[in-house]
């Protein structure tokens, strides 16, 4: 796995006064560290492996027929059913058929070689908006996969998304990551609908190393995450992950808690959050662009983390996510253990496609 952050292994904090903590004790946090040296993380490459061999693979084989019409029909048809989506991809082979005409391509390997340098693009867009994952003052065109180098202290990220998307699993594989780095973690179980919910984050907090401040079910998600934000003071924390519930983003009334949450956070810190991260289901295919829109408008979202990207063979919707609404994906779920999460890499991506 992608290493996200770089200080020192510090020791596990001290649980904090007036809230309900849970504390994972340095044995569970060495058991972790031997699973992930007994089973390597799994890859991107892993990951798209369905969408490789079920879509992609066909293309090389079409290029090499010639530059025809049938071509661009076929590729047409080939990224639609992909899930790249209708308007992307009509986007992506207008460029495509205008540099080969503009620069007089004959090669088909050269044309394909085109096609996904503008996959690329597509994929490489605005890393500005979040605070925590954004470019580094040091190297702005570069997008940073750490966090903390001179950013806010400690960076609050809220998690939102549908429910059944992988938002609890998500938070849990971003926290081993800071964890295996030696970051202060604590985790806000605002999902207070289910008790179920709650005991999920608790046990993965005990898994990967990390405080989880946890209020009974059916409690004010607001004071939740109220709480967490004053034990992250006081501890000394370097990092903050609050989970919301599973809401559907066409309850009106759901997604103005939601933007309750996010006041409750500003008066704490009028910056804050400093990453509002959607995660999206790959297998929802172009459901998750509509979700995307609707989080983005309620509580600006900064990024995705697009999980369950090795249960679908139709992966190309983070195409058009990234086209039509201008949001970075930061993180892919890769598959089901703690430490298969990967920082995205436009470039990776699109080569493991077409590997």
């Amino acid at each position: 796995m992608a290493r996200f952050f770089r200080r020192k292994k510090e020791a596990a904090p001290e649980p904090a006064e007036g809230a309900e903590a849970v504390e994972a004790p340095e044995q569970v946090e060495a058991v972790v560290e031997a699973e992930a040296e007994a089973e390597a993380p799994k890859s991107v490459e892993h990951a798209v492996e369905r969408t490789r061999r079920t879509w992609f693979s066909r293309i090389g084989g079409m290029f090499r027929r010639g530059l025809d019409d049938e071509l661009w029909d076929e590729l047409e048809e080939t990224l639609i059913a992909a899930d790249t989506g209708v308007e992307t991809t009509v986007k992506v082979l207008e460029i495509l058929r205008e540099r080969v005409e503009d620069e007089g391509i004959r090669d088909p390997e050269r044309a394909q070689e085109v096609l996904r340098e503008e996959l690329v693009s597509v994929l490489s867009v605005d890393y500005h908006l979040g605070k925590l994952w954004g470019p580094s003052a040091a190297h702005p065109e570069a997008p940073r996969t750490i966090s903390g180098d001179g950013g806010p202290k400690p960076g609050i990220v809220l998690v939102v998304g549908v429910n059944g998307t992988g938002k609890t699993t998500g938070i849990a594989k971003m926290a081993h990551a800071y964890r295996q780095e030696g970051r202060k973690v604590i985790l806000a179980a605002g999902d207070t609908f289910r008790a179920a919910a709650i005991d999920q984050l608790k046990q993965w907090g005990e898994l990967v190393g990390a405080d989880v401040i946890a209020h009974k079910e059916g409690s004010d998600p607001g004071a939740v995450v109220f709480d967490a934000l004053n034990a992250a003071e006081s501890r000394g924390a370097d990092v903050v992950m609050i989970d919301t519930a599973g809401r559907l983003h066409t309850k009106a009334n759901l997604m103005e808690e939601l933007r309750k949450i996010n006041r409750i956070i500003q008066r704490k810190d009028e910056t804050a959050p400093h990453e509002v991260l959607l995660v999206l289901d790959a297998t929802s295919g172009q459901n998750a662009l509509h979700q995307a829109k609707y989080f983005t408008e309620t509580v600006g979202v900064t990024g995705i983390l697009l999980a369950k990207l090795d249960g679908t063979a139709k992966g190309g919707v983070i195409f058009a996510v990234c086209d039509q609404l201008r949001l970075p994906v930061r993180f892919v779920g890769t598959g089901e253990k703690a430490g298969d999460l990967a920082s995205f890499e436009p470039k990776r991506f699109v080569d493991a496609l077409f590997a």
